[in-house]
């Protein structure tokens, strides 16, 4: 999967949940914020497929516990 279209999925995920993300650059990866969480996606065009789902599912975990702390303030 190309880095573009996992990085469209992750902000549209965002989206779905109505959490704010943020995005920091570290030595090989970019690491995606939302609430106290962070996600690391490797920088490489293209991300491997297992490696890709893996990161949109740890992404939704991450997303879902960050608009339950939304709810609570």
């Amino acid at each position: 999967m190309r880095k573009r279209d996992l990085e469209r999925r992750m902000r549209k995920l965002a989206k779905e949940y109505g959490v704010p993300v943020r995005s920091t650059e570290g030595g090989s990866h970019t690491k995606w914020h939302a609430g106290s969480e962070a996600m690391p996606v490797p920088r490489h065009a293209e991300v491997n497929e297992r490696t890709a789902k893996g990161i949109l599912e740890n992404w939704e975990s991450i997303l879902i516990e960050a608009a339950k702390e939304q709810e609570a303030q």
